[in-house]
């Protein structure tokens, strides 16, 4: 199969609750020569690997917020990527609402709870020698990154593409839930993030080419077991998609139920009746061309 220039690898696909075949969300986006992780949950740098990409490529990473499915990998992710590196790779740029400054100051901080790692690893002969053997010079280098709390609005942007945060409606006041758009030369990419019903949501991702949409369950059982508000369900994700004009509807952050044999066929078929687009439900570790 022939490699298109732009592409979305779902690392994972899942929800809180842990799978077999899914657990916790992060996806990257291919788009040109540059690697975008959006989000970092459970085992994403692993996930990460068996789809055939390297931490290093990662130029930036893009949180939604701050539940762990959505970011428990992240030791592992900035340590591994840190670890890795050369010194050829571009500083590592980090965006996500706060508390991303403070959390991440704290992870791998001088005084972070993995300092003592990464103090071992410059300072260590052994490892200075691994990581010339890697291709890298001494002294070794101490993590540097470029992280900044953000809210709404143009977030970072290159030549190539640009990212604007919008707003969601999740678990506020506790925490801030931020959806991604990525308008590049091809076309655009909408990531809602964990998001319920909201008014925003249509207009800022109006006449996007792919909308990636957290559906937990079916809505009637939402409905009724008062799981509804704050999430999104089948059909609150088709009147996403139809409101939004989206030509693409990817299901993602799916729960246990929704994703049993028939369950998940009984989705798109209900999902159908409300949005006329093409319909893709997310499997984890898979490639999917864009445009």
């Amino acid at each position: 199969m022939s490699v298109r220039e732009d592409a979305l690898y779902i690392l994972g696909s899942g929800t809180p609750t842990p799978a077999k075949t899914r657990f916790g969300t992060a996806y990257v986006l291919k788009t040109g020569d540059d690697y975008l992780l959006i989000d970092c949950g459970p085992a994403a740098t692993y996930k990460m690997v068996k789809c055939d990409l390297w931490p290093t490529q990662i130029d930036a990473l893009f949180l939604t917020h701050h539940h762990f499915d959505h970011n428990a990998d992240l030791p592992c992710f900035l340590l591994c990527r840190w670890d890795q590196s050369t010194g050829d790779e571009n500083t590592l740029q980090v965006f996500g609402p706060p508390p991303t400054e403070r959390m991440i100051e704290k992870l791998i901080g001088e005084e972070g709870a993995y300092c003592d790692d990464w103090k071992a690893r410059v300072g260590a002969p052994v490892s200075q020698s691994v990581h010339k053997n890697r291709g890298g010079s001494l002294p070794r280098p101490v993590p540097n990154l470029d992280v900044r709390d953000i809210d709404e609005g143009t977030v970072a942007e290159n030549r190539h593409w640009k990212v604007t945060a919008a707003s969601m409606h999740h678990v506020e006041p506790w925490l801030k839930s931020l959806a991604y758009r990525i308008d590049t030369p091809k076309g655009s990419i909408v990531f809602t993030g964990d998001t319920g019903p909201c008014k925003q949501l249509p207009g800022f991702a109006l006449d996007t080419d792919v909308l990636v949409v957290n559906c937990w369950n079916h809505q009637h059982i939402m409905d009724n077991d008062g799981e509804a508000p704050g999430q999104t369900g089948t059909l609150d994700a088709a009147r996403f998609a139809a409101e939004s004009k989206a030509s693409t509807l990817i299901l993602t952050h799916t729960g246990p139920d929704l994703c049993v044999p028939g369950s998940s066929e009984k989705a798109i078929a209900d999902i159908s009746g409300v949005y006329s687009g093409k319909i893709i439900f997310g499997t984890e570790e898979t490639r999917l061309d864009l445009w």
